[in-house]
């Protein structure tokens, strides 16, 4: 079939973070959240990379790994879990260099500590255009 996009990827992962968070609720260690939701992305079809090191690269020298990626989704789409009562401006900040740093176009920030999933889901994008809706 042909590649998936960005956005369609985020849909099956918010679907898919959803169903752990109301199955299990928040309070669990992020690693918890990671394993799961890796294992039921991978039941959808998915391809997942887990805790991927992404090197840095400055003058055309490799000076090490700059962070490692939760998980990273069909090479594109990169996924931060938190487990925290609230996300700060720094993990969004963070995630737009991460994003930079792969050249990849969209991360999700997952807060599973949230109350409600649905506030604790947070877009950032690097280039790519937000989803027109009609």
């Amino acid at each position: 079939g042909r590649a998936m996009t960005e956005n369609e990827i985020a849909r099956v992962v918010v679907d898919a973070a959803y169903r752990i968070h109301v199955a299990l609720g928040p309070g669990l260690l992020e690693s918890v959240y990671r394993v799961i939701l890796k294992r039921e992305l991978q039941a959808r079809g998915l391809d997942v990379g887990n805790e991927v090191d992404v090197p840095v690269v400055w003058d055309g020298v490799d000076v090490g790994v700059g962070f490692r990626a939760d998980l990273i989704v069909e090479g594109k789409v990169i996924l931060e879990l938190k487990s925290v009562e609230s996300v700060a401006a720094v993990h969004k900040k963070q995630l737009l260099t991460y994003l930079h740093l792969t050249d990849c176009r969209l991360g999700l920030l997952l807060n599973f500590g949230a109350a409600l999933m649905k506030d604790g889901i947070t877009r950032v994008v690097n280039g790519l255009p937000e989803p027109s809706h009609p």
